[in-house]
């Protein structure tokens, strides 16, 4: 299966990695180290020569607890990085956003992508993303960020997960997005605790049932910290084993930190898929 990324074709039967740029103050990983255009554009620009397909541009925090971010702070971190890295670099810019003023300004400054976290619930969103006619990835999310891993549960994670991820494909359908645009997230660490996380990676494949490409999310991540007892910063190993995991269940992107290494873990695993 092909897909059109405003002008970028992309085989997604094949695994491709995307990598993570975050404008932001304060995200758990690497707040604070890109919020200025300079910065971000080299990053950017060492990803794309690491191998990376996508850039994936986020100006709001999504970890529990940040602090809330205004329209118009958000479209003034976005919107420069994603133009410059549009305009300068080869590469398929994703806008990871919920906002649909910054989906609508972005998608014509040259992304390629929106990447919502909260699955197009935000009013307006739907009717942004169709009128931008770009592919989008939905997520699953249980509840919202602020308050998402205050006792999760789930009768079974991997139905649950399947059913939201359903309708919201449903609706967006409905609302004018081509099906065939549409990328879905089983959002890892979105509302569930380790056991809902392991459960879901290790049946990923089973998400294939519901007819579209995959995007996976677990770089550095806390359900990897509680597995190995690691730092955020020393969760590079765990980050390619799941990146490799992920790859070898047929997910179509990987969204990752250390965009060098993912690059290679995902070439083995393609090699090694490939040769069944």
């Amino acid at each position: 299966m092909k897909m059109s990324f405003a002008g970028r074709v992309l085989e997604m039967s094949r695994c491709h990695v995307m990598g993570v740029l975050n404008v932001t103050p304060d995200s758990f990983s690497d707040g604070g180290r890109f919020n200025r255009q300079d910065a971000a554009l080299l990053k950017a620009r060492q990803m794309v020569a690491d191998g990376a397909a996508f850039i994936d541009v986020g100006g709001e925090s999504t970890r529990p607890g940040a602090a809330k971010v205004s329209i118009q702070e958000e479209l003034d971190r976005v919107c420069p990085v994603v133009e410059v890295i549009s305009r300068e670099l080869d590469v398929i810019v994703s806008v990871d956003t919920s906002t649909p003023e910054v989906m609508s300004q972005t998608a014509g400054l040259g992304a390629g992508l929106i990447n919502d976290v909260r699955a197009l619930q935000r009013d307006g969103a739907l009717a942004a993303v169709a009128d931008a006619g770009l592919p989008v990835c939905i997520m699953h999310i249980q509840g919202e960020p602020e308050t998402m891993q205050d006792r999760p549960e789930y009768q079974n994670v991997l139905r649950d997960v399947g059913e939201f991820l359903t309708q919201r494909v449903r609706v967006a359908v409905q609302a004018g997005i081509d099906a065939q645009n549409i990328i879905l997230d089983p959002g890892f660490g979105f509302g569930k605790n380790l056991e809902h996380n392991v459960r879901l990676l290790a049946s990923l494949e089973q998400l294939h049932s519901l007819g579209h490409p995959l995007l996976v999310g677990m770089s550095r991540k806390s359900m990897l910290g509680l597995i190995t007892g690691r730092e955020v910063d020393e969760r590079l190993s765990a980050s390619l084993a799941a990146a490799t995991i992920s790859a070898m269940k047929g997910a179509s992107i990987i969204r990752a930190h250390d965009v060098r290494e993912t690059v290679d873990a995902v070439r083995v695993a393609t090699a090694i898929k490939e040769a069944v």
